[in-house]
């Protein structure tokens, strides 16, 4: 036999239709073991390379799941990538990465592309708006598009699985920790105005200031946002409001740190003049100028149970929330309330 060899060779050399040499080849069940061992040693004795890209057309599996993320500078979600990539690896499948800049109209772009490259799964770290609904999701849906939500869901991404840390019981043990030093006035930088994860921190906070029959203050609230530039912009905010505020707890690491820098170059002192508390407990919070308190979020294990839901969903089986715990790091940047 030389040249391209066909499954029509094999199937004349073995005495059998080439349906059964598709079927022993593809490992299928109904094909006696003996019968499937004598038409694979055929198969390997002629050389015999199946056409991955004509059996993907065939079979859909095309072994790549498509990973969204907001962008490859986020430190929170570095772990949860390797954590998914390295399982991917172990499962024979490769990751096709695309970045949406928290850009609904890019976020459609890069989902359809990895639509276009038939991955066989996306993982999405959605970008968070207002609208109850997403035309780019319900396409996802239509096509029943194995799909994990990586974080919070909010309405336009609420039928698919999901896995998210429980930022309401962790920012509630943060601020805790705060009113347990003996802070009263705590300012709290919230994070992104539509993000469900914000929300929760902020509902955390709430909780917990209630527990201590302590009324929320609008004066000590501030819309920092997600980034180092935001924390320092809340901070030079609140050194000008002057809400007498003798610890912050913020929407994230990032903007922990832009607003202790910016207190630390304004002479102030953490954290005998003022606490800070960061949310992530990615690398820069432990190097901080002032080692930062935190909550550490399960990052390798968010990735590990994301993929356990897609191999859920790939073998057509249900599959639930995954709501994982997060706890509280004590670091140098939290202390006693100034007297």
């Amino acid at each position: 036999m030389t040249g391209m060899i066909r499954l029509k060779d094999i199937a004349e050399s073995a005495g059998v239709s080439v349906m059964t040499v598709s079927k022993a080849l593809r490992d299928e069940p109904d094909i006696a073991a003996a019968t499937r061992a004598r038409i694979k040693a055929i198969a390997d004795a002629a050389g015999y390379v199946p056409n991955h890209s004509a059996r993907g057309l065939r079979t859909r599996k095309t072994n790549q799941f498509g990973l969204i993320i907001s962008s490859l500078t986020n430190p929170v979600y570095t772990r949860t990538f390797m954590a998914i990539e390295e399982q991917a690896h172990e499962m024979g499948f490769e990751i096709i990465v695309a970045q949406t800049l928290n850009n609904p109209d890019r976020e459609a772009v890069c989902i359809r592309r990895l639509l276009a490259r038939q991955v066989d799964g996306l993982f999405i770290r959605p970008v968070y708006r207002p609208d109850p609904t997403a035309a780019i999701y319900d396409e996802l849906k239509e096509r029943k598009m194995p799909t994990v939500i990586l974080g919070h869901r909010a309405l336009f991404c609420s039928e698919f699985p999901n896995v998210e840390t429980d930022d309401l019981a962790a920012s509630q043990a943060a601020t805790t920790h705060l009113l347990e030093l003996g802070h009263r006035r705590i300012a709290c930088l919230t994070g992104p105005t539509f993000a469900p994860w914000a929300q929760e921190r902020y509902e955390g906070y709430r909780h917990a200031l209630q527990e201590h029959r302590i009324e929320v203050d609008e004066k000590l609230v501030f819309q920092a946002g997600g980034t180092i530039e935001e924390g320092a912009t809340a901070a030079l905010q609140m050194i000008n409001e002057r809400p007498g505020a003798t610890a912050i707890i913020a929407a994230n690491d990032l903007v922990a740190i832009g607003a202790a820098g910016t207190l630390l170059d304004q002479g102030v002192q953490i954290p005998a003049d003022i606490s800070v508390v960061g949310f992530g407990n990615t690398l820069t919070a432990e190097h901080f100028r002032v080692p930062l308190t935190t909550i550490s979020q399960p990052k390798y294990r968010r990735g590990i149970a994301a993929i356990e839901s897609m191999e859920k969903l790939l073998a057509g089986e249900a599959v639930s929330v995954k709501r994982l715990s997060a706890e509280l790091v004590i670091r140098a940047s939290t202390g006693r309330a100034p007297a």
